[in-house]
């Protein structure tokens, strides 16, 4: 196999995107396009074609797209539809590259490595944010032992979303039902997935707990008050489950603490917040910093602010191969160049039929955090972490 060929299920603003990056990538042939609404469907069916200068397939149903000659199956759909299909493709040996999202039950973690084990059926977890070139040089930073002991880790979704949930049913997104039915750390694995890799989660180290707390739901009832021409009016005083910020802190075997946060409905600019505390140095993406026992005098602490987005520096010794080779080969795709890494690491280890990089336990563990959140806030309690 040179190439794979793939359907690509889910074709709303994150799937028509990836769409147009995959048929352009060598690794991949789109055989056939699918979802829900026949307008999408028809829409990015007919972009390939006017790529590839031939007809290809589409469909409303994922059934259908499964029963195609492909190889793997690209999962971009809203989150309520990625384990269902996942499992069905798997239990007929197509490979799966499943967009994330948190799961909505924990069995469905659970299914997850089952039925993978069960089938060996590749299955990766894209999640691009495992490869943004800061992400990768702190790793490589970490496992030159440059940070030290590493003790606590960072991240957020922080990101302001109040328009995209609101205008929900006029862009037929998924996000508005979730806001308006689940409060939980709804979207864990952009800022966990780094930090898993960082800290050797599911090899030499696994969570162990979990606590979540949360605020009040202020937002989008505010934004729908201050905006009356384009919010719909029942959104003004509609009560969504969804809080403002949630906090999610998570216990690691080896000693380490992970403090996650979910802010999409308040006003902010965006922010994963990747932040590595060792007993040598620290990064964070906040203020894009890297601060070293080894570069810095006492008395630079107090005046830190002066080293803001100083981390560029630390690229030129520090970059990670892999964005050493994808720099001198042209950086390509959404994200910074990230979307266009993972989606061809998931090609490459396919093609080669290698173990991928980002395991089925992986997703498991990282998508968990959803439903385990949602258990803390629930009952106010502090949740046990499975291994999986």
């Amino acid at each position: 196999m040179d190439k794979v060929r793939v359907a690509v299920i889910g074709l709303g603003l994150r799937g028509s995107a990836m769409l147009f990056q995959v048929a352009r990538m060598d690794r991949y042939e789109v055989v056939v396009v699918c979802d829900v609404y026949e307008d999408r469907a028809r829409a990015q069916a007919g972009y390939v074609e006017d790529h590839y200068h031939y007809p290809i397939k589409w469909t409303t149903d994922w059934h259908e797209a499964l029963d195609c000659d492909i190889d793997a199956v690209l999962i971009i759909t809203g989150w309520e539809g990625h384990f269902e299909i996942a499992f069905e493709a798997m239990r007929r040996g197509i490979a799966v590259g499943c967009e994330v999202g948190g799961a909505y039950d924990i069995q469905n973690c659970y299914d997850l490595v089952r039925i993978q084990h069960e089938t060996k059926t590749p299955f990766m977890l894209l999640e691009n944010c495992c490869y943004g070139e800061y992400e990768m040089m702190v790793m490589n930073m970490v496992k030159q032992g440059l940070f030290g002991e590493i003790v606590a880790a960072e991240g957020g979704y922080c990101h302001d979303l109040r328009t995209e949930v609101l205008f929900g049913k006029k862009n037929r997104h998924y996000r508005l039902n979730n806001y308006i039915n689940r409060n939980c750390e709804n979207y864990p694995t952009h800022e966990l997935g780094p930090i898993a890799q960082v800290l050797d989660i599911n090899r030499t180290n696994f969570f162990t707990k979990l606590t979540s707390i949360a605020s009040g739901s202020h937002g989008l009832n505010d934004y729908a008050v201050t905006h009356p021409d384009d919010v719909e009016p029942e959104y003004r005083t509609l009560k969504f489950a969804q809080s403002d910020i949630v906090k999610t802190i998570i216990e690691c075997s080896n000693g380490q603490i992970i403090t996650l946060t979910l802010d999409t409905t308040l006003p902010r600019p965006y922010s994963r917040k990747f932040t590595i505390r060792g007993t040598r140095g620290m990064y964070s993406e906040e203020s894009n910093y890297i601060y070293l026992d080894t570069d810095f005098t006492d008395d630079d602490h107090f005046s830190w602010d002066k080293h803001w987005d100083n981390a560029k520096e630390y690229l030129k010794k520090y970059e990670h191969p892999v964005w050493v080779a994808y720099k001198n080969d042209g950086v390509r795709g959404g994200h910074g160049g990230m979307d266009y890494l993972v989606y061809n690491d998931f090609a490459e280890h396919l093609i080669k039929g290698e173990p991928m990089p980002i395991t089925v336990e992986d997703a498991a563990a990282w998508m968990a955090v959803t439903p385990l959140s949602a258990e803390s806030l629930r009952t106010r309690s502090t949740v046990e972490f499975p291994r999986f």
